[in-house]
């Protein structure tokens, strides 16, 4: 179990546009490389829903040096379609609005629950382009107003009674 959670980590999946995959696919990548499960503990999908990974209250697997002080969040995309010279995945903000959408209510959900914990992306504390995109830019950038996010349902269960995430 988690103690202390001083950070949120913003990552991405590192996959094509093109692939639409979740939770199940990422746990699945994640035992074959010889971890206990999904590292991270959200997965945006591309069309916005938020799925579960490891438990929230468990230390994660997906920040060397900061897993057990951290909840990890990953967007499903990150790479662009095609591979570069070299044959590496070139990175890519190419998330979809809904991605974006839910990214925004999960954010604040896990700052609710975890009150003074910094936002960061996984490239502010690895050499990594993880994940495709200035997370602390997108934070300046955001702007949701309290009134805007009222009566939105939660994007990891679609009420909140049940996830756990604050409203």
């Amino acid at each position: 179990m988690r103690k202390v959670t001083d950070f949120i980590i913003i990552h991405c999946a590192a996959t094509k546009p093109s692939m639409d995959i979740g939770a199940k696919e990422i746990d699945r990548w994640h035992r074959e490389r010889g971890w206990l499960g999904i590292g991270y503990h959200w997965v945006i999908r591309r069309d916005g829903t938020v799925e579960r990974g490891r438990d929230v209250n468990q230390v994660g697997a997906h920040a060397k040096g900061f897993n057990d002080k951290s909840v990890g969040i990953c967007l499903v995309g990150g790479v662009h379609e095609t591979l570069i010279k070299d044959r590496h995945p070139k990175p890519e903000a190419n998330f979809t609005p809904e991605q974006w959408e839910a990214l925004d209510v999960l954010v604040d959900q896990m700052l609710e629950m975890y009150p003074g914990a910094e936002v960061i992306g996984h490239n502010e504390v690895a050499d990594k382009a993880c994940p495709a995109f200035n997370v602390q830019d997108w934070l300046a950038d955001r702007k949701v107003s309290e009134g805007e996010r009222d009566g939105r349902a939660c994007k990891a269960c679609n009420h909140c009674s049940n996830c756990g995430a604050a409203n």
